[in-house]
């Protein structure tokens, strides 16, 4: 047994580490190679990066990535607020259908919502995309703003009704004010989510919404490339820094609770 421990286990979960990790380090490398196929080090150069930042199918696909992860973010808060807001205690009885859009596969999502897209003849495009996320996001949101929810002191709303605070000053100045951290925990998740999506995109997008992901299948569909190399590395820079904001708005609301 202290052999397991103190052997065997760590490392079993540095190999788990490293089969994870090595890839994007392999990746990181190569996109400074200065060589086109890229499986061999020729030297280090910027290319990669000056062709990706000069390329106007980046900055389209970019813009609609950014416009459907917004809108989705802003249309996920708000639905997932009423929801909370409006049902409170009693969301308790059906809570757990809103893990469903965690539980069940994204393919199944997908494939789901372009079914009812093309029963309801809706044409496939940035409106698709965004009730796609939106969906997909408040399956995070519920779950989050009603944990925060449920964590609230009732004294604080017979407090605010006792000083004479009309229903919608209670929700604005208490409610609001104590669910900040949940909604920014709850927008950087949607955000993130929304810009590494691939499935929903690929399935719901139609042929003029192209978003960053659909826009690296269509590099690796025409051929492997260092550039594929520089645009992951800065998606996944983002996707790093979004997951630390995250981690430490969720680590500050845990602290003042506690």
């Amino acid at each position: 047994m202290n052999i397991l421990k103190r052997f065997w286990l760590p490392t079993t979960v540095l190999g788990i580490y490293l089969f994870l990790y090595i890839p994007i380090v392999i990746m990181l490398i190569f996109s400074f190679n200065n060589n086109q196929l890229g499986y061999f080090w020729t030297g280090f150069t910027f290319e990669w990066y000056q062709q990706l930042f000069q390329a106007q199918e980046l900055w389209f696909a970019l813009k609609n990535t950014l416009i459907i992860a917004v809108v989705a973010v802003f249309l996920s808060l708000i639905f997932g607020l009423m929801i909370v807001y409006s049902f409170g205690k009693k969301l308790d009885k059906f809570f757990s259908i809103f893990y469903l859009s965690a539980m069940i596969p994204e393919i199944v999502i997908a494939v789901g919502l372009l079914s009812i897209f093309s029963w309801l003849m809706v044409p496939l495009g940035l409106n698709t995309l965004i009730i796609g996320h939106t969906l997909l996001g408040l399956g995070f949101v519920v779950p989050i703003l009603h944990a925060r929810y449920g964590e609230m002191d009732n004294r604080l709303l017979e407090a605010s009704a006792d000083l004479g605070a009309s229903t919608r000053q209670t929700f604005f100045k208490v409610i609001l004010p104590f669910l900040y951290p949940a909604l920014i925990s709850a927008a950087l998740l949607v955000f993130i989510i929304s810009l590494d999506d691939f499935l929903i995109a690929f399935f719901c997008a139609g042929p003029t919404s192209q978003t960053l992901s659909l826009y690296i299948f269509a590099l690796i569909r025409s051929g492997v490339s260092p550039v594929i190399n520089a645009l992951s590395m800065l998606m996944l820079m983002v996707s790093m820094l979004l997951v630390l904001l995250f981690s430490y708005v969720t680590k500050k609301s845990s602290e003042e609770i506690l």
